[in-house]
């Protein structure tokens, strides 16, 4: 399963809901197509500074490597390991960038494409109260028994006290 951070854009107007057709999903893990072709990647999802940085460091690390006289093959090994982990911090980049913009991580969800995994959110971002008060408690499990503390109960559990009790 994938594992997505969710980022809500800021608002374009005074409507208080937020566009739900503006939410991005960042999926965590290795990118390819940052690791093939890392400029066009960042100009596709408009990481303007991370583009300038990745150009500077990948001249100047060129201009270092010409400097000492490295050979052309350790360049390129260098420019390949560059392009990994461009690959690897992928959706760390883009988070950068997009809380740049403005836009705020609302949440983390999991699933087994992005599809599922918007699903998911969305099912529960559409229960969740608005108000800006407490949630909700979630409706009892049908058939469970209800927790009931008496004067017996220790007020410690294992190395954990009990919910309420005095510290």
């Amino acid at each position: 399963m994938a594992v997505y951070t969710v980022h809500q854009p800021p608002a374009r107007h005074a409507d208080p809901l937020p566009d739900a057709e503006r939410i991005v999903f960042v999926r965590d893990g290795f990118s390819l197509w940052a690791f093939l072709i890392a400029p066009v990647w960042m100009l596709w999802h408009r990481m303007w500074v991370v583009l300038l940085g990745y150009v500077v460091a990948l001249g100047l690390a060129d201009a270092g490597l010409v400097a000492i006289g490295a050979s052309r093959a350790a360049i390129s090994v260098v420019g390949l390991f560059i392009s990994l982990l461009v690959g690897l911090e992928a959706s760390t980049l883009r988070r950068f960038s997009l809380r740049r913009r403005g836009f705020r991580n609302v949440g983390i969800v999991s699933g087994a494409d992005r599809e599922e995994a918007e699903r998911r959110f969305f099912t529960t971002w559409q229960a969740e109260p608005r108000s800006g008060g407490p949630a909700a408690m979630p409706p009892p499990i049908p058939g469970a028994a209800p927790v009931v503390h008496d004067s017996h109960t220790p007020d410690v559990i294992g190395l954990f006290p009990r919910p309420g009790a005095p510290r």
